[in-house]
């Protein structure tokens, strides 16, 4: 008999999203506005603080489409993006024509090297060429280096784009992500810490911006009795429906975050006297992640076994297991454009894993994976 599957980060409801997605339809709010939409951007500003102003939106790539396109990136100007990442960070340059240039990781937070984005931007400089943002990603939560890199970008007077998508709630320095850049977004995919079932979110400190985001998000209707529009717009607005879901989300986001961080603690405790397996952590107490997914790192030198080895034995007893990110430097479909730093992300994603991780994880499926380790490990 077929194992029930434990999956690496599903869907894990409160039991109140119901209530707000009930109400939607008694009341017919089934559109790209409403109540629940109003509710949950100020659910989301409360909780960010920083005088934040959100958007929400069809998904988080919709965020980072609409940011580009509020930067005024044109074709042909040159973006930077943190290379090992997940391809939405980086699919919305090539949406509005401009260049990605790519840059390499720093091996304490696995994000975007503040010595690889400066030799990026003076090697675009020689080129004649400045780079118009900077496309900086909390990877697996862990937030990036935010005072060496907004130094950075305030040298070259470059703003920075903060791809907070799988960092809700994740903070640095007290401050929480998503509020860091000169616009910041967020994503409620299905995976995510909190969902509603697909969605997003664009956060600014500005509100003009944020009525901008929603205005480019509906069509960039102009204020006419008929349609007319001077502008071009996106279908991108967050239905009321999903919005209801992400309200009732909100109320267990806390508890959810708590439920991961003890997760990643089970990993820790495991691995502690495993040599060859490092498990991905905070490098300093300015920093604090909710680890959306826990990862490790092994040595096939010491151990004699390679991480594919180990999802596969996990695959064996239908648990659910995943390569780290391949950096986008090394995808065909970006594989032409510049690369600036090392092999951190490549030595990331030939050796690392990131393992279940889901805050709906029960003790039961925590005993399945130490048993798969046990064997796995010796």
């Amino acid at each position: 008999m077929t194992k029930p599957k434990i999956w690496l980060s599903s869907p894990h409801m409160g039991g109140n999203e119901q209530q707000f997605v009930n109400e939607a339809f008694d009341t017919n709010w089934v559109a790209p506005l409403g109540p629940n939409v109003t509710g949950f951007e100020n659910d989301l500003e409360t909780f960010l603080g920083n005088t934040s102003h959100v958007a929400a939106l069809s998904s988080g790539t919709a965020a980072i489409h609409l940011g580009l396109v509020l930067l005024d990136i044109k074709p042909n100007d040159v973006v930077i993006c943190q290379s090992f990442t997940f391809s939405a960070s980086a699919n919305p340059i090539r949406y509005v024509g401009a260049i990605p240039v790519f840059v390499d990781s720093e091996p304490e937070t696995w994000n975007i090297c503040p010595i690889a984005l400066e030799e990026a931007i003076l090697g675009q400089l020689k080129k004649g060429t400045k780079p118009k943002a900077i496309i900086a990603v909390h990877l697996y939560g862990m937030p990036f280096k935010v005072n060496e890199i907004r130094t950075i970008a305030n040298k070259y007077q470059i703003p920075i784009l903060e791809d907070s998508a799988e960092a809700l709630g994740s903070t640095y320095n007290g401050q929480k992500c998503g509020t860091f850049g000169d616009i910041g977004i967020l994503s409620f995919n299905g995976n995510k810490i909190i969902t509603t079932s697909g969605g997003g979110a664009l956060v600014t400190n500005s509100k003009e911006i944020k009525e901008k985001t929603v205005f480019l998000a509906t069509q960039a209707r102009d204020n006419a009795p008929h349609y007319q529009h001077s502008e071009i717009g996106y279908n991108y607005r967050l239905s009321n429906i999903s919005a209801g879901i992400g309200r009732g989300q909100m109320q267990v986001l806390e508890q959810h975050i708590g439920y991961r961080r003890a997760m990643h603690q089970f990993y820790l405790d495991y691995f502690e006297t495993i040599e060859g397996v490092s498990v991905f952590h905070e490098p300093n107490d300015s920093v604090y992640s909710n680890h959306w997914l826990s990862c490790i790192v092994l040595d096939a030198t010491v151990l004699g076994k390679t991480a594919e080895d180990l999802r596969l034995a996990l695959e064996a007893e239908n648990i659910e297991s995943r390569p780290l990110w391949k950096p986008m430097h090394l995808q065909p479909v970006f594989e032409k454009y510049d690369y600036y730093g090392g092999t951190v992300s490549e030595h990331l994603f030939k050796n690392g894993l990131c393992l279940p991780s889901g805050s709906n994880l029960v003790n039961s499926d925590r005993e399945r994976i130490l048993a798969v380790f046990n064997r796995f490990f010796g």
